[in-house]
């Protein structure tokens, strides 16, 4: 059984590309290939794209992992970013 997508929005695709640049801007930071400056304009896109309140499921669920990779970009633009340990 195949998992529904839900029809495309501008909000959805904004989500969606927001949900895709939180690893791209941690993994920057993390190996030092993103200035602050650059990394936190990133991060301005991907807060500017959870600001509405959503409805659909999909979207809430997007809008809460990128909430949530923003508090960790957050953390690494205050503190020095490590590599998480396995």
């Amino acid at each position: 059984m195949s998992k529904q997508i839900s029809p495309a929005t501008p909000e959805l695709n904004r989500l969606r590309a927001a949900a895709g640049l939180i690893p791209i801007i941690e993994a920057g930071l993390t190996d030092s290939k993103l200035t602050a400056e650059r990394a936190a304009l990133m991060a301005s896109f991907c807060e500017w794209a959870t600001e509405k309140r959503f409805t659909d499921p999909e979207a809430i669920k997007l809008a809460e992992s990128v909430d949530a990779g923003l508090k960790r970009i957050k953390m690494c633009l205050l503190l020095p970013c490590e590599t998480p340990r396995v």
